[in-house]
């Protein structure tokens, strides 16, 4: 059933076609027809950094930026879902087009621009939720602020979002604010999570503990990757997420909107966030990793875990293949984790 609708989908704007297809998922959820469809959730809980995932599967930031449709998306099945990335601003992100399909590549590049209507309107929205998994809040900076006040951004964000998030994730991956990923790197990093977390600790103490994360690009060499590392370390941050898009075109080369600006999701960068997983999963034995890049398939989020994954997300496969993708995701690694945890 999903091959037809996408199909028709596919004929419309992906822009237009993404904004459809939430609101249909939001009809069909105020009709309770989610859960007719797909099934109730597979419970495979997990504790991980004091919290406790209904599964292992999650939605990834990005696909609903504002929390306007948390409560429909939850009822796919996810262990969590991850909105944002929300900025203290409203802002109306890059001009359009800024969303391509590379279907022959099962693969999507967009240059969105953190296009959202704001921290407020995401923390209202998240207060209303009725989703009972975890809620995680990705948050980022305008694009109007300066990367050296870039830390201003981050806090605004981090205290506006701290009494309704599960897990608040620091974004300085995206491919499409110019100068965010120069964040990523050495002083800069560090200037940037050290304040970053201290402040957390003391909204943690004033009110409730609430992870912090980063979400790292693939776009990383292994030096890279180890300096990364040795900063998540050195600032006790609680997990991290890998990994954002890819700016390569490598893996899709002679498709006709390969040279579109932008980040690239979905298959072809599997292989490059499983790298990155690996390589981090040397240097952190004990940070939990969550695996984003390329998940199409239940064997796919296996692959995550093997590598270093305690947990995946996903985004673009989630277009490519459907709804269904969830449960089969979320059953196969609850299958690998029985079948782990009685040798």
């Amino acid at each position: 059933m999903y091959n037809l609708a996408r199909s028709l989908f596919f004929r419309v704007d992906p822009e237009v076609s993404h904004g459809i297809a939430l609101n249909a998922l939001e009809t069909l959820h105020s009709v309770g027809g989610v859960a007719r469809l797909f099934g109730q959730p597979v419970k495979d809980p997990i504790e991980l950094m004091g919290l406790t995932f209904a599964n292992r599967v999650g939605l990834a930031a990005g696909l609903d930026k504002n929390a306007d449709h948390l409560d429909a998306l939850g009822a796919l099945g996810f262990g969590f879902v991850e909105v944002g990335t929300v900025t203290p601003n409203a802002q109306p992100g890059n001009p359009k087009p800024r969303l391509f399909r590379l279907a022959q590549h099962e693969a999507i590049i967009n240059r969105f621009g953190f296009n959202n209507k704001g921290v407020e309107h995401l923390v209202q929205q998240v207060k209303k939720r009725h989703y009972r998994g975890i809620v995680g809040i990705n948050i980022g900076k305008n694009l109007t602020t300066a990367v050296e006040n870039a830390l201003d951004d981050y806090l605004l964000c981090l205290e506006a979002v701290h009494p309704v998030a599960d897990y608040i994730t620091v974004n300085v991956s995206s491919p499409n604010t110019p100068g965010l990923r120069t964040l990523q790197f050495g002083e800069q990093l560090d200037a940037l999570l050290g304040p970053i977390r201290a402040r957390t600790n003391e909204l943690n103490i004033a009110d409730r503990h609430v992870p912090l994360l980063i979400k790292i690009a693939p776009d990383m060499s292994a030096e890279e990757v180890a300096l990364m590392a040795a900063s998540i370390e050195r600032n006790a941050l609680d997990g991290v997420i890998a990994t954002n898009t890819t700016v390569s075109r490598e893996a899709v080369t002679g498709d006709p909107q390969a040279d579109e600006a932008g980040g690239l999701s979905g298959k072809p960068v599997f292989e490059a966030s499983n790298q990155v997983i690996r390589q981090l999963r040397e240097h952190l034995p004990n940070i939990p990793i969550i695996g984003v890049g390329g998940i199409d398939s239940a064997a796919a989020a296996k692959a995550k875990l093997a590598a270093g994954a305690d947990l995946v997300q996903l985004y673009s496969g989630l277009i490519y293949q459907g709804p269904a993708l969830v449960g089969e995701c979320a059953r196969a690694l609850k299958t690998s984790a029985d079948e782990n945890a009685s040798r």
